[in-house]
């Protein structure tokens, strides 16, 4: 009965957050410079005309469904990462995938690149770059295909490091309008107006979701340890390359297209633990949305607060992130 009354919990706790997302989604939908009522939205989509519709639809439409797509799959790369280091501090960043992908934007800024293939030039330097620097720490870490965690973690941190020394090398010798190009896209920003890579990253993190949740039972195995997962009939050394690329893709991606938008993947899967437990196969689906919302509710702070100006999302997200975080931590007595 007390094993029925758990699973009621999470699933309770998950239906909760479907249904917060659907409401956070309609206030994204509704507010900003020009403010709609439902029944104007509905309207509004009836009829399929005018500026009010190109203001939802080409606008504020694909922002909400990059929300989704970015918000879900850093905090999904977060639960699946802390996982596998068995570390409640690491998170999508903590590897240099964010340091690489910068790294590779600032690269294509500088030496103007664009003109390669236009608009997606720069999502794709950057996955590029999150790519390599993901490739680097799975080689430098994994010997006759055995994985020191420890390890990859202080590599993934250095190349993170040796990452942001070079790009603010490159951003100290440019010039004024390179700077402030690659400055806007460091801090993050879900204004992407391309369709295609707003759809790419959607279909992409809702695969993401979709594999991890395969691997929610060898990933709960993981959390005691690899010798006892092994015992359990876990093959912990596919398990965990397959979970370490999923995890970087989810984040280079993200990365690639809305820039570096920080504390979700850490702050997210800590404040759920508290809420729904430490089962992954609730706490993989519970994440995904509960980084959509933070994603959303950011989004519409940054693009309110000081209308019509925009801030960049990963400074509304750093800051409420980290005083939630604080205080939630503080007050919680579970043991992360």
């Amino acid at each position: 009965m007390q094993i029925n009354s758990k699973y009621l919990k999470q699933s309770f706790v998950i239906i909760i957050l479907f249904v917060l997302l659907l409401f956070v989604a309609f206030l994204a939908l509704s507010i900003g410079e020009i403010n709609f009522t439902l029944t104007e939205l509905i309207e509004i989509f009836r009829n399929k005309s005018g500026i009010e519709y190109t203001i939802i639809n080409n606008i504020r439409l694909p922002r909400i469904i990059l929300g989704i797509a970015v918000g879900g799959a850093l905090s999904l790369s977060g639960v699946i990462l802390q996982g596998v280091y068995r570390n409640p501090l690491v998170e999508p960043y903590t590897l240099g995938i964010s340091g690489g992908a910068s790294l590779g934007v600032a690269i294509t800024i500088i030496f103007n690149l664009n003109m390669l293939i236009g608009v997606y030039m720069l999502p794709l330097s950057g996955f590029i770059g999150a790519v390599i620097t993901t490739f680097l720490v799975y080689v430098l870490a994994v010997r006759k295909n055995y994985y020191n965690i420890n390890k990859m973690l202080l590599i993934g941190v250095m190349i993170s490091f040796m990452s942001s020394s070079a790009m603010m090398f490159l951003m100290s010798t440019t010039t004024a309008q390179n700077l402030n190009s690659i400055v806007f896209w460091i801090m993050g920003s879900l204004d992407e107006p391309n369709t295609l890579l707003v759809k790419v990253v959607l279909y992409i993190s809702l695969l993401g979701l979709f594999l991890s949740y395969l691997l929610a039972n060898p990933l709960n195995a993981l959390r005691l340890g690899e010798s006892k997962a092994k015992h359990l009939g876990v093959n912990t050394t596919f398990t965990i390359r397959v979970l370490f690329i999923l995890a970087s893709v989810l984040t280079g991606v993200s990365v690639s297209v809305a820039g570096v938008i920080g504390f979700v993947g850490l702050v997210i899967p800590h404040l759920l633990r508290v809420f729904i437990g430490s089962d992954n196969r609730f706490l993989l689906i519970a994440s995904f949305l509960g980084g959509s919302i933070f994603i959303l509710i950011s989004d519409i702070i940054a693009r309110t607060i000081i209308a019509p100006n925009e801030l960049p999302i990963g400074v509304i997200t750093g800051m409420i992130g980290g005083l939630v975080f604080i205080v939630v931590m503080s007050r919680s007595k579970m043991n992360v």
